[in-house]
């Protein structure tokens, strides 16, 4: 009501701002209304209500309370307050059948009922639907409390108020069975398995329609369930999609106001869900009936068969205003079917499986109530009569858990079929979704060929087992040669796929049997596979054209028995390893010498010692040079003077070495082709170009001149070899060259009178020395130890003209001295001997 000041600013103002001004003040007015009743209302309903007993009929069928969803006009109610005899308090029950928000009901669908006479708490009462009842509500209230006739008229006056609160005292009911059967459930969870809870929760929260905090599983497991239970109220999400009296209160003109102010606490922030939603809607409806002489409190019920549990959220008062208890009962209409669907419609599922779950959603009442009930899986065989299997709705499950015990071992089943989930709701049958069914039979079973090698003992490893149908799989198990069995973890990854993870961790190499069984099914079936040891990684493999020798790369190569090239076998030959890793050459046969052109892109197959074998790219790259040896010439150098080397492959040290190579591939030698000279160890060598070391004698034709010291140091010596390079990094074969040895600087030998005194050998670098004797096959000899470093060596007396010497470097071969001071030698050793020189043709 405006007062007369109000009215006066009003005056001035244009009936829009008028109409505004207005609805502002109802919207806070109307905000303020839902704050109180927000806080008032979601109080927890956690008071006993007085028991009532209530079962329905309809025909000659008779369901407790808790399997009927709806009401229809005839059917019979049978309601007995089921109260102590010890009770106090009179209670007076009256029950009224409604017909619409606006349509008051004929005083004759208003019954009166004396709790406490003989008659009715033996027998109790039956109540009739009658004809456009639309519906029931029953009231409880102290015997002192008033005329009944008082209460007829609340109701006949305003209908639609108690029309409303038994809508929303049924949804109310029905929200708070889901939000029961979720803490139920978590609870146990936590105290059987807390390692569960998280999967057992989510299956709730599909099963049910329940708001889950996922932060509550970053917890540790015993904060977990306390986590997911708190703020129980605010849980239940809408299923029905009935407009509630909140939907009313927050769309329309004020809903712009409504949803910026109601964010605030004090405004009811948080505290909505469905289940609130309707609490709110009949506390708000009640609380506009309260007078000064009686209150309605709002009882949910919560059947459980035909127990009528109510819970109160605030105790009744036996004072005025005394309480008069509102229970609500089934609104009497057609009961819509339950959307029941299947979470997976295309997957299939084992009938054999002795705890099969149908996972289904889209009807959470299914598994929070009783009205859904007597449900069975029809299955469809053809080998056998159709068989019938119970089903029970399960949330923590995620479905129906159907039993399949009845089914025995001799029971001829399909391999395929379908099922149907039939069941009840209410009074009415109906048939849920179907389901692809299988049945476990001996099944044949491959693993990828690209997984067939890979077994790697010293680790786990991950198979992909592959087969016409998997749903069936009841475990599976590793094998080893000795018969010892190990359990492995394995999942269903796709239809027709079993993901295993195979462990090989304290396993040796050799062949395994993997065993899958199947439900249903006495003998697993059967795979035949091998473990491997760690193999090692292939790089490269390469072949040059006009070659008949291949190159790998890689590591662990040592375990290569060969490769495979276009049907050409390549066997072993070199391996060398530098910074972990190896590259091996392996030799093909003739045919590959003409068999492959550069740019060809082709796969080597490479096979190792275990029998594995594996694919990989190969590399054809254009011809390596090639030159061929032509002559070659050696310069002994000062130091050989005095000693004439054994061998004409020899190279002292400080000496030089010149040959002339012939350039075959390619037919004219290039300008930026070199030669590289080096130990076969690798451990010198030297490039040598046109620019240095090498001169054209023509086109094909190169003379290469080397000077060991200066290439090498003082440290080179043993065999040498040569081979061309390209510009592009290509390379020729390794050729042999010659043997670089050090070679000591002897002075003289003085022998003493006496025949059987040993001599003097005199020099520098005596070291290099292996041995020393005075005949060729050194029965009178006298060895040099490692680390002598003395300039004088006794030796043994010469018998002739020579000294005969085994040079550390190379001492297979038997050089010759003869110096002055040798008895009965010549005096001068440079006169002795002409200077050794050796050319090769």
């Amino acid at each position: 009501m405006l007062c007369d000041g109000d009215r006066g600013i009003e005056k001035g103002l244009n009936p829009h701002s008028m109409a505004l001004r207005w609805h502002l003040r109802k919207s806070f007015v109307l905000l303020f209304i839902l704050a109180g009743l927000s806080q008032a209302a979601t109080a927890p309903f956690d008071l006993f209500g007085p028991p009532f007993e209530v079962k329905v009929t309809r025909g000659n069928k008779t369901l407790p309370i808790s399997e009927v969803p709806t009401l229809e006009a005839g059917d019979r109610i049978w309601v007995h307050p089921a109260l102590p005899a010890e009770q106090s308090v009179h209670y007076l029950l009256i029950a009224v059948f409604l017909r619409g928000a606006t349509n008051p009901p004929p005083e004759s669908w208003f019954v009166k009922v004396e709790t406490w006479s003989k008659q009715v708490r033996e027998e109790g009462i039956v109540l009739t639907v009658p004809p456009g009842a639309q519906q029931v509500l029953l009231f409880l209230a102290p015997e002192t409390w008033g005329d009944f006739g008082t209460l007829r008229s609340a109701v006949r006056g305003r209908p639609g108020a108690f029309v409303r609160a038994a809508q929303d005292l049924d949804q109310a009911s029905l929200d708070r069975s889901r939000l029961d059967a979720y803490l139920t459930a978590v609870r146990e969870a936590s105290e059987v398995d807390p390692q569960e809870l998280q999967e057992r929760s989510i299956l709730l929260a599909r099963s049910l329609n329940i708001k889950v905090d996922q932060q509550c599983f970053d917890k540790p497991s015993e904060q977990q369930a306390p986590c997911l239970t708190q703020n129980a109220d605010q849980l239940v999400l809408d299923d029905s999609g009935n407009a509630s009296m909140m939907t009313a209160l927050t769309s329309g003109a004020s809903a712009d106001l409504i949803g910026q102010l109601s964010v605030t606490r004090p405004a009811g922030s948080g505290v909505y869900s469905a289940y609130v939603g309707a609490v709110v809607d009949v506390a708000h409806l009640l609380g506009t009936l309260h007078t000064a002489e009686y209150q309605y409190i709002p009882a949910l019920a919560l059947p459980k068969r035909e127990e009528l549990n109510l819970k109160l959220n605030n105790p009744p008062s036996f004072r005025k205003p005394m309480s008069v208890l509102v229970i609500g009962l089934p609104i009497v209409a057609a009961a819509p079917l339950p959307a029941l669907r299947p979470v997976s419609p295309k997957e299939v599922y084992c009938l054999q499986h002795p705890s099969l779950v149908l996972p289904v959603e889209g009807a959470p009442l299914v598994f929070s109530a009783e009205m859904a009930h007597d449900f069975r899986l029809q299955v469809k065989n053809q080998l056998s009569a159709g068989i019938d299997l119970p089903a029970i709705a399960d949330p923590a499950r995620g479905g129906f858990v159907v039993d399949t015990r009845q089914l025995h071992a001799a029971t001829a089943l399909d391999s395929q079929s379908t099922g149907i989930l039939h069941g009840y709701w209410g009074f009415q049958p109906f048939d849920g979704p179907s389901f692809h069914l299988s049945s476990a039979h001996a099944r044949k079973w491959t693993v990828p060929a690209a997984e067939q090698s890979t077994l790697i003992v010293g680790r786990n490893d991950v198979l992909h087992l592959q087969s016409d149908d998997a749903s069936c799989v009841a475990d599976v198990t590793l094998k080893d040669q000795q018969g010892a069995e190990s359990q492995t973890k394995w999942k269903m990854s796709k239809p027709g796929v079993v993901e295993v993870q195979v462990p090989l961790e304290s396993q040796t190499a050799g062949a395994v049997t993997i065993s899958v069984k199947q439900y249903g099914v006495a003998e697993p079936d059967e795979i035949h596979l091998r473990t491997y040891s760690e193999a090692g990684r292939l790089d490269n493999f390469a072949i040059n054209s006009g070659d008949r020798q291949a190159v790998l790369k890689g590591t662990r190569l040592d375990e290569i028995a060969g490769a495979e090239l276009k049907g050409l076998r390549f066997t072993p030959a070199d391996l060398s390893s530098a910074n972990g890793k190896d590259e091996l050459h392996l030799a093909g046969p003739e045919e590959a010498l003409n068999a492959f052109h550069p740019g060809d892109k082709l796969t080597a197959q490479i096979f190792w010692k275990d029998g594995r074998s594996v694919d990989l790219a190969a590399t054809v790259d254009p011809p390596r040079p090639k030159v061929n040896l032509v002559t070659k010439n050696i310069d002994p150098g000062p130091t050989a003077i005095a000693i004439r080397l054994g061998s004409s492959e020899e190279v002292p040290q400080d000496g030089k070495l010149s040959f002339v190579v012939k350039s075959e591939t390619p037919e004219v030698f290039e300008h930026t082709e070199k030669i590289e000279i080096g130990t076969e160890d690798g451990s010198f060598d030297v490039l040598l170009s046109l620019e240095d070391g090498l001169t054209l004698e023509d086109p094909r034709n190169v003379l290469v001149q080397l000077d060991p010291l200066k290439s090498f140091g003082r440290s080179c010596f043993g065999a040498l070899r040569f081979r061309p390079v390209q510009s592009d990094g290509r390379k020729g074969d390794w050729q042999p060259l010659a043997i670089l040895v050090r070679v000591p600087f002897l002075t003289e030998i003085n022998c003493p009178k006496s025949s059987d005194a040993q001599c003097t050998l005199s020099g520098s670098n005596l070291f290099l020395i292996d041995s020393v004797a005075s005949d060729p096959k050194f029965t009178n000899s006298v060895y040099v130890p490692v680390g002598f470093m003395d300039s004088t060596l006794s030796v043994p007396r010469p018998a002739g003209e020579l000294l005969y010497i085994k040079l550390r470097d190379d001492p297979l071969i038997v050089s010759t001295a003869t110096l002055e001071g040798i008895p009965g030698g010549a005096k001068s050793s440079s006169n002795s001997h002409p200077k050794p020189g050796t050319t090769v043709n």
